[in-house]
């Protein structure tokens, strides 16, 4: 059972360009506050990996989103917060209950900041009295980094989530098995084979990546008949996975 959801969309860490944006949420504030209990803990499992500078302009930063004035697009700790999640990464941090235990699930896959970001943002968003009480305890973690609420048993993926997203446009959900067969793969280049249509255990080869970078490509193009609308980002996505692909060949043959 899910007891509190949060999704943060952000930048991959290949990547060179910082951006945040808040994905889907459930964050109850009543009763036992499992909403609040999740951003106090995302909060404090991230706020360590903080460089200094981040965590002098920290403290500005939560004042003004308790106090309702976070507006979106703006620039924090050198990210920019937008609306926007086309061609985001997500890290979903919940609180589940599992067989008699509550199960605090942390996705530590991408960068600290992000997840701070991500977790004050919605915090923000909450309506005055749930943002005050959630605040209240954002604060807590921020003096207390690593103090994670006692009580829950701590679960964290080093990897994200596998199969969060298709493999490709309009694929059927996928079966547990085949979201199993990912774990010990690395995020990025998860992310990378499901963009261009590669199952979990498909070896990597330079020649099969170009011509599914292609293939796809051309129909991604608007020339080739494709909807212009989100046409550039689609291409942009392709080229992206493209590289990091053969960036791994690369490696693996030196």
């Amino acid at each position: 059972m899910i007891l509190a959801e949060l999704n943060v969309r952000h930048t991959r860490r290949h990547m060179p360009t910082r951006r945040v944006a808040l994905g889907d949420t459930y964050l109850p504030t009543g009763g036992p506050a499992f909403g609040a209990v999740l951003l106090g803990a995302v909060v404090a499992e991230f706020v360590g990996g903080l460089d200094d500078e981040q965590l002098e302009m920290l403290p500005r930063l939560v004042d003004d989103a308790c106090g309702g004035a976070l507006s979106v697009p703006r620039i924090a700790l050198r990210h920019r917060l937008q609306t926007d999640t086309h061609g985001l990464d997500r890290s979903r941090h919940r609180v589940v209950g599992e067989a008699g235990q509550v199960v605090l699930e942390l996705d530590a896959h991408g960068w600290p900041a992000p997840q701070v970001l991500g977790a004050v943002m919605a915090a923000a968003a909450l309506p005055s009295a749930a943002r005050r009480l959630t605040f209240r305890t954002i604060h807590g973690a921020v003096a207390r980094p690593g103090a994670l609420p006692e009580g829950l048993t701590v679960r964290r993926l080093l990897e994200g989530v596998p199969g969060l997203r298709p493999f490709a446009p309009g694929a059927s959900p996928r079966h547990e098995a085949e979201v199993d067969s990912w774990r010990g793969t690395p995020s990025e280049r998860r992310w990378a084979m499901e963009v261009l249509g590669l199952r979990a255990q498909t070896a990597l080869d330079r020649d099969d990546v170009q011509r599914r970078f292609r293939r796809l490509l051309r129909l991604a193009h608007p020339d080739h008949g494709a909807a212009p609308v989100g046409a550039a980002e689609r291409i942009a996505e392709l080229t992206e996975a493209r590289e990091l692909l053969l960036a791994v060949i690369q490696s693996s043959a030196t």
